[in-house]
């Protein structure tokens, strides 16, 4: 693993690399892989979890679905440039695929809180899957779907996420490097998990037909 490397060697962390995947950033799919961008929240445990699943080979956190150019954290913290803080995932489709990531997505979060996770409070930390192809976008939906009816028995109110192919939620900018990989660089390091504790169903992709 890279950070493995980076560790015997002491080697400084090349920037545009994942630290703990030891991919680009900014990765493009290749044969057989696919991109999904994810917001649920605080974008540091987001990306753990995701850099963690199974068939995911490239992650970074930034900021999508705003209307403000290449903004800072601070920024979107304001609240003011319209930015959900995301997390880009790009997986290997001969490993794992739409469904789970989607169903993972919705259950390392409360899809029901709105413009919040926990105390968490704001726009920034709303639910969010921006996807790129018509069959994500139709999975994401019916995954939605499938998961309300599961949690709606249970007391919890509407899923609020918003589900749109990634070209209407504009450019997806990438985060500052103190952000790539935080949970790695900060093992301590603040992470909401705001859960309904409830399991969201894999659907079998002919379900999103």
């Amino acid at each position: 693993m890279f950070q493995f490397h980076e560790a015997l060697t002491g080697a400084r962390p090349d920037p545009s690399r994942h630290v703990v995947l030891g991919t680009a950033l900014d990765l493009q799919p290749g044969p057989e892989q696919e991109v999904i961008f994810l917001a649920a929240g605080c974008f540091w445990g987001v990306e753990k979890i995701f850099w963690e699943s199974p068939g995911v080979v490239a992650t970074s956190t930034g900021y999508m679905g705003g209307h403000t150019e290449n903004p800072s954290y601070s920024e979107v913290c304001t609240g003011l440039t319209g930015h959900a803080e995301t997390v880009r995932v790009v997986y290997d489709t001969t490993q794992t695929d739409a469904s789970r990531i989607v169903s993972t997505f919705f259950e390392i979060h409360d899809p029901t809180q709105g413009d919040r996770q926990g105390n968490d409070v704001g726009s920034q930390y709303r639910s969010a899957i921006w996807t790129t192809t018509p069959h994500q976008l139709e999975l994401a939906l019916a995954t939605r779907d499938a998961y309300q009816e599961e949690i709606s028995g249970h007391g919890f109110g509407p899923i609020t996420t918003v589900i749109v192919a990634s070209e209407e939620a504009g450019p997806f900018w990438q985060a500052e490097d103190y952000h790539q990989g935080y949970l790695w660089k900060n093992p301590d390091g603040y992470q909401c998990h705001v859960r309904t504790g409830l399991a969201c169903p894999v659907l079998p992709a002919a379900a999103a037909s």
